[in-house]
């Protein structure tokens, strides 16, 4: 195997492995997660994760960091395929939403989850994922600038506000989700971004008319 190949092979390994961690901070928490939990959970030894890792405060980043690349690959990628302006921030709820209802994460939310988790626990970690949040944010008020210029939205529109109610509609759909009906939680989250954005937008033809 050439060095190119070994080096593919273990950035997928990698990958596959934080993966995981993702997936049990979501069930046991950021916090609480560790070398030889992970190591447990994988049935590998831990000494194989200390060679990537070396602290749990490491490993805790590099999760938060496979997050975010999961985020981008599941929910902002398929968006970004859609015409900017109204249909756009639709696509992206959708692609949320759509996450969420395949249940890819065992316990829902990484993003809901650690967000309260570290809200009150100050250091590297929860720089990060403040990071994390603040990007974004500022990535969906894009999006609503965009429908903005575009003429798909009002001029004199709130972007700040319209940017937190489409985050707000996403985070209650997956935390209901787990403690109530799920369909009814995605398709009110579905239907309350709908009903806004058409109530907006000049010409509410670029949107969906209804949920089937």
């Amino acid at each position: 195997m050439t060095l190119d190949g070994r080096l593919a092979r273990g950035e997928r390994t990698r990958t596959a492995v934080l993966d995981a961690a993702v997936g049990l901070a979501t069930e046991a928490g950021l916090h609480g997660l560790s070398l030889a939990q992970l190591a447990d959970t994988l049935g590998v030894s831990k000494s194989g994760l200390f060679a990537h890792w070396r602290s749990k405060e490491a490993l805790q980043l590099a999760t938060v960091d496979r997050a975010v690349e999961q985020w981008q690959e599941r929910i902002i990628g398929p968006a970004l395929r859609a015409p900017r302006g109204v249909r756009r921030i639709w696509a992206l709820h959708e692609a949320r939403i759509d996450f969420y209802a395949a249940r890819v994460l065992p316990g829902g939310c990484f993003f809901a989850n650690t967000e309260f988790e570290y809200n009150a626990r100050p250091g590297p970690v929860r720089d990060r994922l403040a990071e994390a949040f603040g990007r974004w944010t500022a990535f969906l008020e894009r999006l609503v600038l965009e429908a903005v210029a575009l003429g798909e939205l009002p001029a004199d529109v709130d972007v700040q506000q319209v940017a937190y109610e489409i985050d707000a509609l996403g985070i209650s759909a997956v935390m209901r989700s787990r403690l109530l009906d799920p369909d009814a939680a995605y398709r009110h989250a579905r239907q309350g971004l709908l009903n806004r954005l058409r109530a907006l937008c000049p010409d509410p033809t670029l949107l969906p008319e209804g949920l089937s």
